[in-house]
């Protein structure tokens, strides 16, 4: 499953024969070889590449920088862009620029990599200030059947979900607009498949109207105060809080108990092959998109507010290729464990690949690196995405240290 992210450094590097020691000794340099080989395993040579997609137009947003170690730096409420490049490897790994000096942006850092799959089908997308209000937005996709429809997702829901903030009222009923919101993004996505709308995928070659495509979707708003967390399907949100893992999602599968009564309501089924799957086909109940198994597949979120708190560390939403195999405990713990490492952020242009404004940022992106390191090392069959977002609140020591190293 699953739709892609992130960029690799020197994966579209290549050495011209005039030269050929300066490859190897600048790949000895560098500190992140181990994420090379996760790139190396992640994109087969069939694969395609996915079309770049256009940045939506935002007061806030600024332009994306290409840095002289070929590292793209994405900026405020800016969304990863998947180039055409084929030099490009479809294993990439990105973080956001310097917050805005008003509002504190929060520390992020992703991963995503096609792994074992075929074909990469994930998707993410990370907003940053996405609304008026100042809240922040991030996202996770798993795409099956074919990709278009994580990447829909990943392109309107953000947009649609921010609609209806600014429709609401100011108390912010939060779950009846992500509701709405997934419901408007599950009947644009069916719109455009009955239409005369071609994707740039694998599912075209087949039908031009395929209705057996899906995703899941797991998003996350921060605001001042609240963590809102919807989630349709499998991929899951978790909390860390004073050492304590908190799920601040439940898959949806099809054995879960309130979910098989559902099923078994509308007259569906729930048949075991290869583990529980809807009329023996989808491995979860819920999902965007899948309208061969409607009514018994639905695009309702499940959504929960969480209430911030200063023991908050930080916030990983991932699809179902690293909770497969990687608990909820042990991600939290290698999240920690990157956090406490304090590293300097690293300069502007150097080999090493992370080009950051503090060091808070790197220190997430080498968690979300690490989770998919793992899940890969334990076998997972599927796409891995990983998003790791820093909650502490006492980062100005932290960022004042990195201001000083670039300094």
């Amino acid at each position: 499953m699953a739709g892609i992210c992130c960029g690799v450094v020197g994966e579209g590097e290549t050495s011209t024969p005039l030269e050929p020691p300066s490859r190897p000794s600048r790949r000895r340099s560098m500190d992140i070889l181990p994420l090379k080989y996760i790139a190396d395993m992640a994109v087969p040579e069939s694969s395609r590449k996915s079309p770049k997609l256009d940045l939506t137009d935002h007061e806030n947003q600024l332009q994306t920088r290409q840095e002289s170690s070929g590292t793209k730096v994405m900026t405020k409420d800016s969304e990863f862009v998947n180039e055409e490049d084929d030099d490009v490897s479809d294993s990439k790994s990105l973080t956001d620029d310097d917050s805005s000096e008003d509002e504190e942006c929060p520390k992020f850092g992703v991963t995503s990599v096609c792994g074992r799959r075929r074909d990469m089908e994930d998707s993410v997308s990370l907003r940053p200030f996405f609304s008026l209000e100042g809240f922040h937005y991030f996202g996770v996709f798993d795409g099956h059947g074919c990709s278009h429809v994580a990447t829909m997702c990943k392109e309107r829901l953000h947009e649609i979900v921010n609609e209806e903030i600014l429709d609401g009222d100011e108390n912010f009923e939060w779950k009846s607009m992500m509701q709405s919101g997934f419901a408007r993004m599950d009947q644009e996505v069916f719109s455009q498949s009955q239409g005369n709308q071609t994707f740039n995928c694998r599912c075209e070659l087949q039908t031009p109207h395929c209705d057996a495509v899906g995703s899941t979707a797991v998003i996350a708003i921060l605001t001042p105060d609240k963590i809102v967390v919807s989630n349709c399907g499998d991929s899951r949100a978790v909390l860390c809080r004073n050492g304590v893992a908190i799920p601040l999602s439940s898959d949806h599968k099809p054995d879960r108990p309130d979910e098989l009564l559902r099923v078994e309501s509308k007259g569906g089924r729930v048949i075991y092959w290869d583990g529980p799957r809807v009329l023996g086909v989808l491995a979860m109940s819920r999902a965007i998109g899948d309208y061969y198994l409607k009514p018994f597949v639905i695009s309702e979120p499940e959504v929960t507010v969480t209430e911030r708190s200063d023991e908050d560390e930080c916030l990983i939403l991932a699809s179902d290729g690293l909770w497969d195999v990687v608990s909820n405990e042990t991600a939290c713990g290698v999240v920690k464990m990157c956090l406490k490492s304090q590293k300097p952020p690293t300069p502007p242009g150097s080999p090493g690949g992370y080009v950051t404004a503090d060091g808070s940022d790197r220190a997430c992106s080498d968690a979300s690196i690490l989770l998919t390191k793992l899940a890969l090392a334990r076998h997972s069959a599927d796409n891995v995405s990983v998003v790791v977002i820093d909650l502490r609140k006492d980062q100005g020591l932290a960022a004042t240290s990195a201001s000083n190293y670039l300094n």
